[in-house]
């Protein structure tokens, strides 16, 4: 696996629970992370679905596709990607969670509306970082934001984007999502325009939102999940975005998520043997 070299970190990862990494991937990095999510658009797996209204323009979202597009599975076991999340969450290990590819077409009016992705998942911890890589060049406006320290929980009632349906926990088990949208000037929100090669980094419990893009621009992005040292499965009795069927089977509850679905990326102790 190659190191990052050269990067410039903007922000604080334990502060605010979401850093930028300026450079932090090369034009190979980069063209391997392109051709990947075009593959993906071009054969959209069955966990691929639609993110926007009929009436707007396409949003889709897809996941768990390393294992048949050798793009993406040679970005995310080549690339400096799983280094920087070691380094960013202290651990000595990191492992693959998933892969999840989001394009909006030119046009597209739907938000991302503001969410946590912990409380979708199937995992428990803190020592996490989901990687969110634009592969087309984007403004402050139309660019992910984050709220500020709500890495630190606590948890918010989890609910599908298009109709607000809570799929997940059961109603008024967790807590109600504040209104960021209505109260910016309440919170501290963080954001960065990105070009190709840049990426944001975030816990799993950070707030986070998109708006939508303008009508001449198109926007994909690939992120990646990583797991660090304490991250152990936490079995759901409905099923998780994404899903992994099955492995309730074969992982007991609060053991590591050591699986050939997870595999391992990155140890601490392989940058100290170079």
């Amino acid at each position: 696996m190659r190191q990052a070299v050269g990067v410039e970190f903007e922000g604080d990862w334990q502060r605010d629970g979401a850093i930028c990494v300026r450079g932090a991937f090369g034009a190979a990095d980069v063209a391997l992370a392109t051709a990947g999510v075009d593959a993906n658009l071009a054969a959209l797996s069955p966990l691929a679905k639609r993110a926007s209204a009929d009436d707007d323009a396409i949003f889709v979202e897809d996941f768990c596709n390393w294992q048949r597009i050798d793009a993406l599975r040679e970005f995310i076991t080549q690339s400096p990607a799983a280094a920087i999340a070691g380094e960013l969450t202290g651990s000595s290990t990191i492992r693959l969670y998933h892969d999840h590819m989001l394009t909006k077409e030119p046009g597209t009016t739907q938000i991302t509306p503001w969410h946590q992705d912990q409380p979708y998942y199937n995992v428990e911890g803190s020592l996490n970082a989901s990687m969110w890589m634009p592969l087309d060049p984007v403004n402050r406006e139309t660019t992910i934001e984050f709220v500020t320290g709500t890495h630190r929980g606590p948890w918010f009632m989890p609910r599908t984007f298009l109709d607000e349906q809570a799929r997940w926990f059961p109603e008024g088990s967790l807590a109600e999502l504040p209104d960021f949208a209505a109260d910016r000037d309440e919170w501290r929100i963080i954001g960065w325009a990105l070009e190709p090669g840049d990426a944001v980094f975030f816990n799993f419990l950070t707030v986070h939102g998109a708006p939508g893009v303008a009508g001449t621009t198109r926007r994909r992005a690939l992120s990646v999940r990583f797991l660090g040292d304490d991250m152990v499965h936490a079995p759901r009795s409905w099923t998780t975005s994404p899903p992994f069927d099955g492995l309730v089977d074969e992982l007991a509850p609060g053991v590591p998520m050591d699986h050939p679905l997870f595999p391992l990326l990155w140890t601490r102790s392989q940058v100290a043997a170079r």
